[in-house]
């Protein structure tokens, strides 16, 4: 039975919004966090790799130039896919319209699992990661970005002005409380799932997974004279945890 699935990035208006996004335009280069999250990436030559939530597939493409041997983009969204479709020549790589907490592959498939600020949209990261960890050769790479849990945490993720209109400061409410926000993002109002640093964290290890990098990443300086992007220094926005496989 096909399964039915419903994305907010299906959405005509939305998605076109989205396509003139800095980081839709430009890729890897548009994107705040890659200077922080490149360094951190594996070495793909020869390696297998799934990537949850591949949009554009930025990544995907990123990873076969780099000599990955293959690439599953997985993503609920028809017009990401299509869009990554246009934009790859490659047959290393396959695009799987599916959803990122129920799509099922075989025990040990591949050597990298990536993920790029996909999985604060899920409800539960403990059950990705046990999937992930089945999928996942034994010293295999997991590393994901997400928005971080003090930008999402109060839910509205949107600054407080004074009566001048000048920044005051970034509200953070209800941290331990996880669960569902709404937040609007280009004029649409967004579903999301706030998790806690701990959720974050205890959920690979409590799983067999030995971290082995945490960061907070800043604008890379070459940003800085973006509309907003010097604002970015005085809070988080996302974070990215790599950890190495050690269920086996």
């Amino acid at each position: 039975m096909e399964r039915i699935m419903k994305n907010i990035y299906d959405n005509k208006d939305f998605f076109e919004k989205y396509n003139q996004m800095n980081r839709s335009q430009k890729g890897l280069a548009g994107a705040g966090e890659w200077s922080t999250l490149q360094p951190m990436l594996p070495e793909f030559d020869g390696k297998d790799v799934l990537d949850l939530g591949c949009g554009y597939g930025w990544h995907d493409r990123y990873a076969v130039e780099n000599g990955a041997n293959s690439v599953i983009g997985v993503d609920m969204s028809e017009k990401m896919l299509g869009m990554a479709r246009s934009k790859t020549a490659t047959k290393k790589i396959i695009y799987m319209h599916d959803d990122i907490t129920k799509v099922n592959f075989n025990q040990n498939q591949f050597d990298v699992v990536l993920s790029s600020l996909a999985l604060h949209y899920v409800p539960s990261f403990d059950k990705v990661v046990q999937q992930v960890s089945g999928y996942l050769k034994l010293q295999g790479t997991f590393i994901f970005s997400v928005e971080h849990p003090i930008f999402t945490a109060q839910g509205r993720e949107e600054w407080n002005y004074d009566n001048d209109g000048r920044i005051k400061d970034f509200p953070v409410d209800n941290y331990f409380y996880e669960g569902k926000r709404e937040t609007d993002f280009l004029g649409e109002t967004v579903v999301k799932y706030h998790k806690t640093l701990t959720t974050y964290l205890n959920g690979l290890l409590k799983n067999n997974f030995q971290i082995t990098q945490v960061v907070e990443p800043m604008p890379p300086k070459n940003m800085m004279n973006l509309p907003g992007m010097k604002d970015e220094m005085r809070r988080p926005m996302m974070l990215i945890v790599s950890a190495v496989n050690q269920n086996k």
